[in-house]
């Protein structure tokens, strides 16, 4: 067996793997991170690791907390918190390059499930000053549609009553903040980094309404005393898989049990709004600016609406990596479009030549060959991902009274992804928070559908699925879009993806009415 990563290995790894570049010894904890995912790990620990070293402040050290899985404590306490990251590309010859890091930022992980107590005393603890989190879109309990909090989700119901065993993100950072507040604690920056629109805002929304069904004057201090910066995190980081971390091992000599993969690309964009101070970002490549949402707009219309495109649209073809569905001619083509002509005329104020360049770079990115990602990884939570991505984006539209063909076909493609079966017949799970409620709705569906008229059995499919608030809100109650939606589930469901394609791609002069 080879020997672990760690602290006494670390120093033997071979010259052209980059190592911490500061006294591991002398960190001390001031980011407690919830949510200790591999993007985490590929980001915004990356970039404290290099802020630290630039720096040389090393008061920034993070304590990591995986909500529900012991796996990365397990897997990266033995390491003494160290992990590898690995860049993947490809160079001008088509040959695959890797770039290793052992990335040093984090210094303990810790598993809310199993002491919850234990991570509310870290977040009340004197030196912490950033509570930061990718929990991923659903980790937030809210409702995609419009945001609010969700009363009824177990999580939240079990944290209201059990103030010292929170469950959710939102009742640890809650009660623990109450913690801080008791005893007397300067307050704190909470940073999600999450896709979120107004990520920032929103987790201040939730945090107060949580906040204030247990104390109003514990709700007034947050209000006033804590900030809540918007963010925009933009890295394509698939699972680790074993080959990676065979290959990943082989190179050092040592054995990781948990590194991480990402491509070279980086970008961070945080409003600089801290209530006690922050790493030297900036040294890694972070932008701090006064409003992020024009920064945050462009990328979940112009990369992420796009790679929800071709996850959804690629796997009901059976395509397996988002790579070989940019691959797919029509596909590809299709893409193109509608950031062209749906997408990047909602962006105002953006030159063209930058929406190009953006609409190029993004297409680049995912033709990364050394970075295979999964259709179905990037098809996960579209519940709570379509509601930024796309459903903003065809708001924005019928407001113009302008076509949004493509960007119903892409919803058409969501829902008809819900149904687990793509057009070779394979069955695969439905992983979404939404799942149960979402395959009723589906049955209703077809219900309404069989019972309609052949001519309005697509329509009543449409509207019954439209009228779903928690992730359509209102749009259910506008005629061009159940329209629309109807006429692009009709044509996948009797012609297959791509006909679809290939459909609303010749149907050029067709424009939809105003809503």
């Amino acid at each position: 067996m080879l020997e672990r990563l760690n602290m006494e290995s670390l120093p033997r790894l071979p010259a052209d793997v980059e190592k911490p570049a500061y006294d591991r010894s002398r960190l001390t904890p001031g980011i407690v991170h919830l949510g200790l995912g591999a993007f985490h790990r590929a980001h915004q620990a990356l970039a404290t690791d290099l802020a630290m070293a630039a720096s040389q402040d090393l008061s920034w050290g993070i304590l990591g907390v995986s909500l529900r899985s012991a796996a990365t404590r397990d897997a990266l306490t033995p390491q003494d918190g160290l992990y590898t990251l690995a860049l993947r590309d490809s160079g001008a010859q088509g040959e695959t390059r890797e770039q290793l890091r052992v990335v040093g930022a984090l210094q303990r992980v810790m598993v809310a499930e199993e002491d919850p107590q234990a991570v509310l005393e870290r977040i009340a603890y004197p030196q912490t000053r950033i509570v930061s989190l990718t929990i991923t879109e659903k980790g937030y309990c809210h409702e995609p549609a419009t945001g609010h909090l969700r009363w009824d989700a177990p999580d939240i119901l079990h944290d209201l009553e059990n103030p010292v065993r929170p469950r959710s993100a939102i009742g640890l950072l809650v009660h623990g903040l109450a913690l801080r507040r008791e005893r007397g604690l300067p307050p704190l920056t909470l940073l999600s980094c999450d896709n979120l629109q107004a990520n920032g805002d929103m987790l201040r929304s939730l945090v107060l309404a949580f906040a204030l069904r247990l104390d109003a004057a514990l709700t007034g201090w947050i209000d006033t005393h804590c900030t809540f910066p918007n963010a925009m995190v933009d890295r394509i980081v698939p699972a680790t898989g074993d080959e990676d971390r065979a290959r990943i091992a082989q190179r050092l000599g040592v054995e990781d049990a948990w590194p991480v993969v990402g491509e070279p690309y980086l970008n961070w964009v945080i409003e600089d709004k801290f209530a006690a101070g922050r790493p030297a970002w900036e040294a890694a490549g972070v932008t701090f600016v006064a409003n992020a949402a024009p920064y945050e707009r462009l990328k979940l219309r112009m990369a992420d609406g796009p790679h929800s495109a071709l996850a959804y649209l690629g796997a009901l073809l059976g395509v397996a990596t988002m790579r070989e569905a940019a691959a797919v001619p029509a596909l590809r083509g299709f893409v193109e479009d509608l950031m062209r002509h749906e997408i990047a005329p909602t962006l105002k104020g953006i030159p063209q030549a930058g929406l190009e360049g953006y609409r190029q770079r993004f297409l680049a990115r995912v033709d990364n060959a050394a970075l295979p990602q999964p259709t179905r990884q990037v098809a996960q939570d579209g519940s709570h991902k379509l509601p930024p991505r796309l459903l903003a984006t065809i708001r924005d539209r019928l407001r113009g009274g302008d076509d949004i063909r493509r960007l119903a076909l892409v919803v058409a493609a969501w829902l008809e992804y819900l149904r687990g079966q793509d057009e070779t017949g394979a069955c695969y799970p439905i992983e979404d928070p939404l799942a149960a409620p979402l395959a009723k709705l589906l049955a209703r569906a077809e219900v309404a559908a069989r019972a309609a008229a052949p001519r309005q059995a697509a329509h009543r499919r449409a509207l019954v699925l439209a009228g779903y608030r928690p992730v359509f809100g209102d749009l259910g109650d506008k005629p061009v879009f159940v329209a629309a939606l109807a006429a692009q589930l009709e044509t996948l469901r009797e012609h297959g993806v791509l006909h679809a394609l290939q459909a609303v791609t010749r149907d050029t002069e067709s424009v939809a009415p105003s809503a």
